[in-house]
């Protein structure tokens, strides 16, 4: 009797070559994983951002808590942000002449003041941030000549209802620590900021 004929096993679909991953191995290495992670973070976050850009009527917004005297920062809102008719918006950064900082140093702390303030708009006033992005970001950067100027601008600043913001130095570099070095005022109306700021020397 015969027997029957060996059947070669056909090669099984799934299998891989030797030392091949499967795709989905593959693909979650940190090495493919992390990058298609970065990608999917910012593809979200335009979209995010571009849903915000949408023309939408921006209502006034009621103004937040003011801080205690004692605080460094004030986030409350403008006198522009209910509606500024198509007027354009500025911020102003003033810089303490009395502690003789550095360029450097003034540059990085009118960073600090600027970005500091706008995290606080993004929490409490975005219709007024948005306004001043659509007018390009207008900043000035004007000085004053001691700590008790400073404190007069801003205090009257918040009288008038636009937002400051004081950068209170860490004390690493050229000045003692808790110096405040920068007031951020506005983004405002121009009147509203030059009402404030508008006998000050440029920097």
């Amino acid at each position: 009797m015969a027997t029957p004929p060996r059947r070669t096993p056909k090669p099984d679909r799934v299998s891989r070559r030797k030392g091949e991953e499967p795709w989905l191995a593959a693909s979650l290495r940190p090495g493919n994983f992390l990058p298609g992670l970065a990608i999917g973070f910012l593809l979200g976050l335009l979209v995010d951002l571009s849903s915000s850009w949408r023309p939408k009527p921006s209502p006034a917004l009621a103004p937040s808590a003011p801080a205690s005297r004692g605080s460094k920062r004030t986030g409350g809102s403008s006198s522009a942000g209910g509606g500024t008719g198509g007027e354009e918006l500025k911020m102003v950064l003033v810089v303490r002449q009395d502690l003789k900082m550095g360029t450097g140093k003034i540059a990085s702390q009118c960073a600090h003041a600027a970005t500091g303030l706008y995290a606080e708009l993004m929490a409490s006033n975005r219709g007024l941030l948005r306004q001043w992005e659509q007018f390009g970001q207008a900043k000035i950067v004007l000085t004053c000549k001691n700590q008790q100027e400073m404190n007069r601008l801003k205090e009257t600043a918040e009288h008038r209802g636009i937002p400051t913001f004081v950068v209170a130095d860490a004390g690493r570099t050229q000045v003692q620590a808790g110096s405040k070095t920068v007031l951020a005022v506005g983004p405002g109306r121009k009147a509203d900021i030059d009402s404030v700021t508008g006998k000050l020397r440029l920097l």
